[in-house]
């Protein structure tokens, strides 16, 4: 888990072009997760109204591009262009969508988007 989230924020902080692994993407999600309950804990401890509030956001506009990066990467390992993220916007059915994109196998092989990562 810590890995990927390592290879996630600090080595592919940014890189739109490529494919991530179901893997990657997965345990990246997790540890965001855990980090921000970790963060609205710690930050109630200090500031019972807001604290948790306000560190939780900061830690979201931290690791804003490199989410969105890795679920382009996840959605080019599935075969579909970066742009298929904007599905998520519609309500409901996009979201149900998207997340089906996300747990879909990767593309054996190389795909249009590049080899098939390890």
């Amino acid at each position: 888990m810590i890995d990927s989230y390592k290879k996630v924020v600090f080595e592919k902080y940014a890189k739109f072009d490529g494919r991530a692994t179901r893997s990657e993407y997965w345990w990246f999600a997790l540890a965001n997760w855990i980090i921000c309950m970790v963060c609205s804990f710690v930050g109630s401890l200090f500031e019972p109204t807001y604290g948790g509030l306000i560190l939780q956001s900061i830690y979201s506009l931290a690791v804003f591009i490199p989410s969105l990066a890795v679920s382009v990467r996840r959605l080019h390992d599935t075969n579909h262009s970066g742009w298929w993220l904007f599905i998520s916007l519609i309500p409901i059915i996009g979201l149900i969508w998207f997340l089906v994109l996300m747990v879909t196998g990767s593309d054996s092989g190389e795909n249009d988007y590049g080899p098939e990562e390890e």
